[in-house]
């Protein structure tokens, strides 16, 4: 691991320039690189990727080596009016935890022992459990949040009952005497405030509310994005009604 100074945020592989022709299928999309040639990749994003998706706007890919791969090309930036946007929902989790275990993250700085990908009930997994020197524990759930409006970012893109049944499970872990977190991390730079999506999910946003009176805590962090790099950045604040 990098030393904590060291640690700045989640390394981009080397990445190639294309047009977005469209998205389909959730997992595919048709580009065309700036050879003229056109392929098709993968989109590593289940959600709607509403307001990230537009066709004739410039991408970045990355490319694998992997002979065993369909689709050699995977999608990773996507440019906006405004900003860049990250589409790999894998990178969330990556630098999340990279950032907690690097002291980055003020709010969790007291815990250091990092584990990912824990099950919690039978049929729950939640992204990451946190210890400290004292043995307490902290449960974080990591959301990918790519739809801003105006300035505003909101989470979910799409129903999600899996993030339903994630907010039920943080709230129940907090009624056992632990700490839990729903950690929204914006893969764009031009958020202003947080709100759950009430017009597209509302009893994500229902649940969301209940948690936090329950005692789950909300964190959020908005990133700055190059073709190099993504960083965490800042806090956003959280509008729940």
């Amino acid at each position: 691991m990098k030393n904590k100074l060291e640690y700045t945020g989640f390394r981009m592989p080397p990445l190639i320039t294309g047009t977005l022709i469209k998205r389909y299928k959730r997992f595919l999309a048709d580009v065309e690189l700036e050879n003229g040639k056109k392929v098709t990749v993968h989109c590593p994003n289940s959600g709607s990727m509403k307001g990230c998706a537009f066709p004739g706007s410039k991408v970045w890919l990355s490319k694998s080596d992997n002979p065993k791969r369909k689709y050699k090309y995977t999608w990773e930036l996507i440019k906006v009016p405004g900003t860049l946007i990250g589409i790999n929902t894998l990178v969330p989790n990556k630098l999340v935890k990279q950032s907690i275990e690097n002291g980055l993250i003020k709010e969790l700085r007291e815990f250091t022992k990092v584990k990912a990908e824990i099950k919690t009930s039978k049929h729950t997994r939640l992204d990451l459990l946190l210890e400290n020197e004292h043995r307490e524990k902290c449960y974080v759930e990591i959301k990918n949040c790519t739809l801003v409006e105006e300035g505003t970012a909101m989470f979910p893109d799409a129903v999600t009952t899996r993030g339903q049944k994630h907010l039920d499970e943080l709230c129940d872990l907090v009624s056992r005497g632990h700490r839990g977190i729903i950690f929204y991390l914006i893969q764009r730079m031009d958020a202003k405030i947080f709100k759950p999506a009430e017009m597209i999910d509302k009893t994500y946003a229902e649940k969301l509310r209940k948690s936090k009176e329950k005692g789950v805590q909300i964190i959020t962090r908005d990133t700055t994005i190059t073709s190099q790099e993504i960083r965490i950045r800042n806090a956003v604040p959280v509008q729940l009604f």
